[in-house]
């Protein structure tokens, strides 16, 4: 008979670090279909399929495209796939967080310039939400306790 504290699969969303998978996932799927709404993205109508020429702004503030969309959809997916197991939760938050740090960085220099380096659109409340994913991600991914750790100790 073997331990399952042993085991690196575990139940889905069963430990804090598939649980903070699942909830970025959960919230990357919603802001995902929240960007394809009316009322909760205003000026659909100047939507783009890439570019900051697409006007559509999530919440009134955050710039939005069908491409920027279509990355939340599939990085929400992705999370909920990864509260599958252990390690692909923390695989998803730290590489996630590094993703979003990148983007960061990425922004500081495109946001709200015209022209194709400014693909995905973003502005400067795109950029603080990209710095704040950043870090709670990668802390998330650091932080929380490996799946048997407490039946270690």
């Amino acid at each position: 008979m073997t331990s399952n504290a042993a085991s690196p699969r575990t139940g889905f969303a069963s430990t804090l670090v598939q649980k903070g998978a699942l909830l970025f996932g959960v919230v990357f799927l919603i802001v995902g279909i929240a960007g394809f709404v009316p009322g909760l993205t205003m000026d659909m109508g100047t939507m783009s399929f890439a570019g900051n020429s697409s006007m559509a702004m999530l919440l009134g503030l955050f710039q939005v495209s069908a491409l920027h969309n279509i990355v939340h959809l599939l990085f929400g997916i992705v999370g909920i796939l990864a509260a599958r197991s252990a390690a692909g939760s923390r695989s998803y938050l730290l590489i996630g967080g590094i993703i979003y740090a990148v983007l960061f960085v990425f922004g500081l220099f495109v946001a709200g310039m015209a022209g194709a380096a400014n693909f995905v659109p973003l502005n400067s409340a795109d950029n603080v939400l990209h710095a704040f994913l950043a870090v709670a991600m990668i802390v998330l991914g650091v932080v929380l306790p490996r799946a048997g750790a407490r039946a270690a100790r």
